[in-house]
């Protein structure tokens, strides 16, 4: 195999993994909510002692990336890629944490009933969702169009969190005996806000990838 073919198969490789770890975030993520939704503690606990195969993957992502700079010094377009991809892998090993701290408040919610129904809650997911899975074939397609609808969907969920915690702080004061539990929904609001946040991450690397500059999505 010719010296392009082996830096376009570790490429591809490397592609492979980041799907996979996208992958794993988002189902995290998801298994989170519905935790949460359901009072799971025995699957809150799951996604937590499952996290170590996320952070194994990144560790595989940027061994390789650093490997394929090295051996194959690749330029422009090509080194581009390759450091990209190690973002990405960052922001995404970061989402899977986020899905890991909504599992632990969930813990400490336990059996206690929710205070409100979860509505906000599970539509800044549904959103969050929709992002990486839409970030990722940007990234694959190298598709900036999709890259700057996650911007917009982003604006949403920053409208959502708003809103919900300021109902939160409202019912704190007429209910302060829920003050442990209003906290912890308060924590969830802000990890599926960052979520997002890491997500419009990903998309400002398709923008560099593509265009050769950094552009500020989340302004």
């Amino acid at each position: 195999m010719s010296v392009r073919g082996h830096f376009d198969a570790n490429l591809k490789e490397l592609q492979t993994k980041l799907m996979e770890l996208g992958n794993i975030a988002k189902a995290s993520l998801e298994r989170s909510i519905k935790a949460l939704e359901e009072k799971d503690v025995d699957t809150a606990l799951a996604i937590i002692e499952g996290d170590q195969k996320a952070d194994d993957l990144e560790e595989e992502i940027n061994d390789l990336a650093i490997l394929l700079i090295a051996k194959q010094q690749p330029v422009a377009t090509d080194l581009r890629r390759v450091i990209v991809a190690i973002k990405i892998a960052s922001d995404l090993e970061r989402i899977a944490d986020f899905a890991v701290n909504v599992a632990k408040s969930t813990i400490r919610i336990g059996s206690e009933p929710l205070i409100k129904p979860i509505h906000h809650v599970k539509e800044m997911h549904g959103i969050t969702s929709e992002m990486i899975g839409l970030t990722l074939e940007s990234f694959v397609e190298e598709d900036v169009v999709k890259a700057k609808k996650i911007a917009e969907m982003d604006d949403r969920v920053d409208d959502l969190y708003g809103e919900t915690i300021q109902e939160l702080l409202a019912l704190n004061k007429e209910k302060p005996e829920f003050t442990a539990q209003i906290t912890q929904l308060s924590f969830i609001c802000r990890y599926l806000e960052r979520a997002a946040d890491h997500t419009t991450n990903i998309a400002e690397g398709v923008f560099y990838l593509v265009k050769g500059r950094r552009y500020d999505l989340n302004e």
